[in-house]
């Protein structure tokens, strides 16, 4: 992490009223680079982060699948029924990603699931790039515990923290790339909520997810 994004993240902890910020970051750190050898030290250490964020959460939204799975779906953020629930996509958009799964002859039995942040945001709200930058080492190295050979991201959001970029979802939407220090292929394409406002691009993610299956 670069010195101006620290001092940003500094700056928020201490804007939301986090105290002994500057002990909290370096503890992170620490924790960051004895780097977690399973998902359940990663779990472990990600629960200890302290952000007000998860004090307006019920659940801390970890992931769920196979863990050995090819391919791993990376989401933004937990919503409510997945703050309920502490499972990632299990409302709506869950039920959509389902139908896409299974549309492809995938399930949940054969994925794994995540996202960029563990706890939801106040209202829904889209991540912010303070938020981002604090959890982007460990969705890496939740990743690399998974070693997927593909990474899906759903939606700009997860898209853009990923790699890092400030290119919008259109652009970046079935284009496979790469990101330094994973060895997994990463395609982007629309979030289900995004499908359930516009139906119309089912098909674009459909086709998606074809190219995906078609690239193990």
């Amino acid at each position: 992490m670069g010195k101006k994004a620290l001092s940003q993240i500094l700056e928020w902890f201490s804007d939301v009223g986090v105290s002994d910020v500057t002990s909290n970051i370096s503890s992170l750190n620490r924790e960051t680079k004895r780097e977690a050898s399973t998902l359940a030290e990663l779990k472990e250490v990600i629960s200890k982060v302290d952000i007000s964020l998860k004090k307006c959460a019920l659940n801390m939204v970890f992931g769920v699948g196979n863990e050995k799975a090819d391919i791993l779906l990376l989401g933004e953020a937990p919503g409510a029924e997945e703050d309920k629930q502490g499972i990632p996509f299990v409302g709506q958009s869950g039920q959509l990603l389902d139908k896409i799964l299974a549309a492809v002859g995938l399930d949940r039995t054969k994925v794994y699931i995540t996202n960029i942040l563990p706890w939801r945001p106040p209202g829904n709200r889209t991540p912010s790039n303070q938020e981002i930058d604090l959890f982007r080492p460990y969705v890496l190295k939740h990743i690399s515990l998974i070693n997927p050979k593909i990474v899906v991201c759903l939606g700009g959001t997860a898209a853009k923290a990923l790699l890092q970029t400030t290119v919008g979802i259109m652009q970046l939407r079935g284009k496979w790339t790469k990101v330094d220090g994973l060895s997994a292929r990463i395609i982007p394409t629309f979030h289900p909520a995004y499908l359930l406002r516009s139906p119309s691009q089912k098909r674009e993610v459909w086709l998606d997810f074809l190219n995906v299956v078609g690239a193990l």
